[in-house]
Parts: structure tokens; sequence; C-alpha cells
């Protein structure tokens, strides 16, 4: 008796120990994890942050820069011009006195530029740096002199003929008439007869310097 239940014992010892072995087996099996599996659940996320996009750093939007400043510009001021009335002159010698001469008016503004760029601009001042100089033109109004007409010289006289008169020979003599007229001579004149000097006979009696026309 004593042997067998020895043997039963040793028997029981080695299933026992077999057992406990296959249970650690078993669970080991279960508890392991599928390294198959963890590496594939590696890749899968090693893909996933690969392929997700990186969020972009937003681009400051930049400050414009804005400066002003001041600007002149120059413009021509037209000269007028006048006539005045010159005494000292003749008429129709008329002549500019005074050159015109165009004045200069310079405005200021205040330029404003953004990024270098003009954007706006307003006027802050204006002075005239040079006035115009009107131009004058001298109108002569004085009556030209004009030189009387040297009287005529009468040619001389034939011998015996009156040299106030040209034209026919008017004889010197106490009294002369005009041939066929009415008076009484006693000398007489066929003319006609130009008066060149003094009518001292009273040829003329109208006046046009022909006698005894």
């Amino acid at each position: 008796m004593k042997r067998w239940w020895n043997g039963l014992t040793n028997k029981g010892r080695l299933l026992t120990g077999a057992g406990g072995v296959a249970a650690l087996l078993i669970a080991g099996a279960l508890i392991a994890p599928d390294s198959s599996s963890g590496s594939a659940s590696a890749d899968t996320a090693v893909q996933r942050t690969a392929s997700a996009s990186p969020t972009p750093t937003p681009t400051p939007t930049p400050t414009p820069v804005v400066t002003t400043e001041n600007v002149d510009v120059s413009e021509a001021i037209p000269f007028d011009a006048v006539t005045v009335d010159d005494a000292g002159r003749d008429i129709g010698q008329d002549a500019v006195t005074t050159t015109g001469q165009d004045g200069t008016r310079v405005k200021t503004y205040e330029v404003t530029y953004t990024d270098g760029v003009e954007t706006s601009r307003s006027l802050a001042s204006e002075v005239v740096a040079a006035p115009p100089v009107q131009q004058v033109t001298s109108r002569g109004t004085r009556e030209p002199y004009v030189a009387p007409a040297p009287a005529p010289v009468p040619a001389p006289a034939p011998q015996g003929c009156d040299s106030n008169y040209s034209g026919a020979c008017v004889p010197v003599a106490s009294d002369v008439d005009c041939d066929g007229g009415s008076g009484n001579g006693p000398a007489y004149v066929r003319g006609p007869v130009s008066v060149v000097g003094s009518d001292i006979y009273d040829l003329d009696r109208d006046g046009d310097g022909i006698a005894c026309d």
C-alpha cells in the first residue's frame, strides 16, 4: 500500500508539474502582445503623422509707411498792359515805354505719401515771390510840326514887266487893267496872268491866283 501511494503521489506531482507548465504557457500566450499587430499599429501612427498637414503660421499684415513733406510749386502771374496818352510824342509815334514782365507765385503743398506713393496733397500756403510788371505803351497826342512851304520866288520879270506877275508881261505903270475889261488903263495886259507876288494892280478879282482869266 505504501508504495502505491507513493507512486501515485509521484505521478500526481508530475501531472501537477506538467499542468502548471501548460497553464503558464497558456497564460503567457494570452498575455503576450502580438508583435505583428503592434508593428502595424506603429506604422499606421507614423503614416498618420506624416500625412497630416502642418498648420501654416499666419503672415503678419505689414503696416504701411506714411510720410509727409512740403512741396513748393511756382507758377507765373501774367502781366497786364495799359496805354497812356503822351503829349510829348507826335500822333502816330506810339511806343512801349515799359516792358511787361510776368510775376511769380509760389504755392506750398503738404503732400502725403503711403509707401512712397503720393496719396493726397493740400494747399498749405501761397505767396507772391515777384509781382508782375505792367506793360505801358505811350500814345502820342501832339500834332506833328509841319514847316511852312517856302514862298515861291518869282522869276525875274522881263525888262519893263512887273515881277509880281508871270505868264504874261504886266507892264510897269501907274495902273494896269485886263485887256478887254472895264478898266481905264493907262496900261493893259492880256491874260491869263499868274499872281506870284502882290497883286498891286488888283488884276485877280476872284482871288484864285490867276488874273485876267
